[in-house]
Parts: C-alpha cells; sequence; structure tokens
C-alpha cells in the first residue's frame, strides 16, 4: 500500500493512502497520532469522492413502479383511475396516493418538481421579483377583515388551538401578504413596484378530488403578489408578469391559450387564465378563429357563446386544464388592511394590487396528460427527472465485456458536464436490454443510450433514442458526447 501511495497515479494513490489511514487507526489505540490520522482521513475522503462523483444508477433508486390497480387507487377502485397522467404517474411510481386527495411525491415528481421551481424562480427573478415564504397556517382574523372566511364556506380547512382561537390551512394568501406589507409602514413610491412572491404547499378542502395530482386537497402553488403606485402602473405590471408566464410556458413547450376570466372569490377588475387544452379539462372555453379572442365560458352569457363579441366571428369550443391565472385587484385587500405608500408629497396613498398564480403540481400533471402517450410519459425536455438513461449490456453477454461504465461515465462528465446528475444508467442487468428499453420508454427519459449488439463493432456503436420526436440514430462514443452537449437543463 505504501509503494502504492508513493508510486500510484490519480485515484490509485488516493485508495492506498485512506487504505494507510485506516490501517494506522485500527493499530493504535489513541493518542495524538490517531487523532491526526482519523482527520488526515476525513480530508482525503471527502476529497476523493467530491473529485470525481459516482455514476447514477437505477438499481438504487427508490422507485416502487408497476403497481397493481387496487393499490394505485388507494380505496380500491381502479374506476378512480379517471385520467390519463394519473394512471401513468401511479404506474411509473412517481406519486402514491395517501389519503383521499393527497400524494406522496416520489424522487423522479420531486426531481422534476424542482426543476420547474429553478425555471420559475429565474423568470419571476428577471421581473424584480423577491422570493418570501409564508405560513400556511394562517389566523381566521384575516379571513373574516376580508369577509371571506364566510365566503369560502367548506372549501377551507379550519382548525382551532389549545387556545380555542381559529386558524385555517390557507388555499391562498392575500390577506397575508397584504398584512405583512402594512406592517412596515408606508412605502415610499421609490420602492415600486413591489413584487412578493412564494412556492409553497396550498390546502383545498375539495368535495371531489380527482385526476390525479390535477384537483387534489395538498398541492404546490407559485403566487405572486404585486405594490404599485396607480392603476397605470399595477397593470403595466400586470402584463409584465403574464408575458413572464408566457415564457414559462413556450420554454416548456407547452401550447396554452390565454382566457378572460372570472376573479371568483379572490376579486378584482381583471383576470385570466392560462389553460392547456385537453379533453378531460373542466373549464370550458370559446375562442375565435378570426381574432384573438378567447374566454372561459363563465364569463359570457348564452347569447354571446357563438359568436365573437370582438368581430362576430364563429366561436369554437374547447375544454382546458387551467393551469395560471392572473388577477388585477385594485385595492381590495390594501384597503381593508391599510397596505399603503407615500408619494412625491409624503402623503400616504392605498397601493394598487395583483396576484398571479401558477400551479406547479398542476402543471407537471397536465404537461403529461397532453404530451404522453396512452401508456408512455412525455415530459416537457427541461423538467425530466433525469435527460439521458444508459441501458448497460444484458449480464454474462459479450457486449458486457466491451463497455467500460465507468470510463464511459468519465469522459461524459468531463465532455458535457452541464449533465452533471442528469444521467442514469440502468445497471438492472439480469433483464434483457428490451424489457429495460420499455421502462425507459414508459418514464419518458427524452434520450435513451443503449450499448447492443453494435459495440463490438470498432470502433463501438451505440443506439440513441430521443423521445421526444422519434428520432433514433447509431453513433460512435464520440459521436454520442458531440450531440449531448446541445441538451439544455434548468
Amino acid at each position: 500500500a505504501a509503494e502504492h501511495a508513493r508510486d500510484g497515479e490519480g485515484g490509485e494513490r488516493e485508495l492506498s493512502v485512506i487504505f494507510l489511514m485506516e490501517l494506522a487507526i485500527h493499530s493504535y489505540s489513541g493518542g495524538l497520532f490517531k487523532n491526526l490520522a482519523c482527520g488526515f482521513l476525513y480530508f482525503h475522503r471527502s476529497h476523493f469522492h467530491h473529485g470525481r462523483s459516482k455514476p447514477l444508477l437505477l438499481s438504487r433508486l427508490f422507485q416502487p413502479s408497476n403497481l397493481q390497480e387496487d393499490r394505485m387507487v388507494g380505496a380500491g377502485r381502479s374506476s378512480e383511475l379517471t385520467c390519463k397522467s394519473q394512471r401513468l404517474m401511479l404506474q411509473a411510481g412517481l406519486i402514491q396516493p395517501a389519503n383521499t386527495g393527497c400524494f406522496h411525491y416520489l424522487p423522479f415528481t420531486v426531481r422534476a418538481m424542482e426543476k420547474l421551481i429553478r425555471l420559475i424562480d429565474k423568470e419571476m427573478q428577471s421581473i424584480g421579483g423577491q422570493k418570501v415564504n409564508m405560513p400556511s397556517l394562517t389566523s381566521a382574523n384575516l379571513w373574516k377583515a376580508s369577509e371571506r372566511w364566510d365566503l369560502l364556506g367548506k372549501e377551507l380547512f379550519r382548525l382551532k388551538d389549545r387556545h380555542s382561537m381559529d386558524y385555517c390551512l390557507s388555499p391562498t394568501h392575500e390577506e397575508a401578504v397584504t398584512e405583512l406589507v402594512a406592517m412596515q409602514g408606508n412605502l415610499s413610491y421609490k420602492q415600486l413596484p413591489l413584487m412578493l412572491y412564494q412556492v409553497t404547499r396550498k390546502f383545498r378542502d375539495e368535495p371531489k378530488p380527482r385526476y390525479g395530482l390535477l384537483r387534489g386537497r395538498e398541492f404546490y402553488m407559485k403566487d405572486m403578489y404585486t405594490f404599485d403606485v396607480s392603476e397605470e402602473a399595477a397593470k403595466v405590471t400586470y402584463k409584465l408578469v403574464s408575458d413572464a408566464y408566457t415564457c414559462i410556458f413556450d420554454q416548456l413547450g407547452l401550447q396554452f391559450v390565454k382566457v378572460q376570466a372570472d376573479p371568483g372569490s379572490i376579486g378584482g377588475k381583471l383576470s385570466h387564465e392560462f389553460q392547456l387544452p385537453a379533453e378531460i379539462g373542466e373549464d370550458h372555453l370559446v375562442m375565435c378563429s378570426d381574432c384573438h379572442f378567447a374566454a372561459n365560458v363563465e364569463t359570457m352569457n348564452a347569447v354571446e357563446t357563438t359568436n365573437c363579441p370582438q368581430c362576430d366571428g364563429k366561436l369554437r369550443e374547447s375544454r382546458g386544464i387551467e393551469v395560471g391565472h392572473t388577477f388585477y385587484l385594485g385595492t381590495k385587500y390594501s384597503q381593508i388592511f391599510g397596505a399603503s405608500y407615500s408619494n412625491t408629497e409624503n402623503k400616504p396613498i392605498l397601493s394598487e394590487m395583483g396576484c398571479f398564480g401558477l400551479g406547479v403540481t398542476r402543471i407537471l400533471a397536465a404537461a403529461i396528460e397532453v404530451l404522453s402517450t396512452e401508456n408512455n410519459i412525455r415530459w416537457p425536455s427541461l423538467l425530466a427527472p433525469y435527460q439521458v438513461c444508459v441501458i448497460l449490456p444484458k449480464k454474462g453477454s459479450k457486449e458486457e465485456l466491451n463497455i467500460n461504465q465507468p470510463e464511459f461515465y468519465d469522459n461524459l462528465m468531463d465532455t458535457v458536464p452541464q449533465l452533471h446528475g442528469e444521467v442514469l444508467f440502468d445497471d438492472r442487468s439480469h433483464l434483457t436490454i428490451g424489457r429495460r428499453l420499455k421502462d425507459a420508454s414508459c418514464l419518458g427519459y427524452p434520450y435513451i443510450i443503449i450499448a447492443g449488439k453494435r459495440i463490438l463493432e470498432d470502433p463501438a456503436i451505440y443506439e440513441i433514442k430521443c423521445q421526444n420526436n422519434g428520432r433514433t440514430m447509431f453513433l460512435t462514443q464520440e459521436g454520442i458526447l458531440d450531440f449531448l452537449k446541445n441538451i439544455q437543463v434548468v
């Protein structure tokens, strides 16, 4: 070991040093030398492991896939699997029921959700958004002040603390954020627009939770609240945030429709929804083929539902999944809680507010709903839990002897460092390549690299499948590395 430590190279030398330190620690029961050896060992272990990461192996991941239908729905009724995204996410082990309307988000889903949140953070902060985190548990006094404690009725999850004080688990935070801003005293007009947002769990006591993550009782949402000096300025901010939403959906490659909407219980003077057209959508939409008019039918009367109110053209109907909602609130909440700013004459003026929501978990499920086939998940490329799946040769085959997995991985990480943590090796070599390819297709990795029979050629040829466009290529290892350089990650 000492000779290796002196004459070895790279990882070989590091392992020899670690071996010597372990030997020293076990040989001496105490004293300064043992303490020094322990410290030295810790340093070298950390340096060695952080210097070169290990490949991610599918066999090590927690993913209870291929669940039986009676277990997938929790309640035991397969009839509850009422939409494609719910069925696919359960079968692939992306989610698992906890109780009615609530789900465990398993590792693949958490990775996809974290990517979506990073994308949202980037866009919200690019327009001046500041991220906060407000309590999910909010006092009934806030909701009673806005009169929504009674208005929302059974939709609120209500509870009492040990002192018999009323609280609820918030489905939204207009009251809380307005009180937060009001508590700071008068803001200066120079500080506006103020744009505060968060990504947190929300709660709604749905009477009939359904469609998996599309309509649950507990979910993740991005909600932004804006404060402006005037109605005109607030509408400029409204357009700014709406354009950022458009940018997010464009980057995800999702075909959406922005429609006029009913403000509902949140209130306000202006409202739009971002809808993904889908057969299972719960919202009924009308769109004009001659102009850009589009609306939720809730905003229209029976006479208007056949002809466009803007150009009198023919309206076509569609169903949609709401994934985003924007509201211009005016002074509805700022007046109640006293959220004001000081103008140029140092006089207090009520802030003009807006609020803007994105359903984080709903976007994930809706994207799967509209992009996937009946049997295979397809992700927006940026949100796929892992960008690349490498299917290794079957155990005992000639091909197994012709591939050096550590070397392949090291070359990949050195050449395409942005894919660090994005490449998953399907090391279940007891299964056939065909079986593993079927699993990979079901899970929706954008790129699958297969080390099949052609890796016995000189040079070795790998098959690469691009799942989102159906393209198949046969490339050398160098060709694969060049191709993967173009993959975008978030």
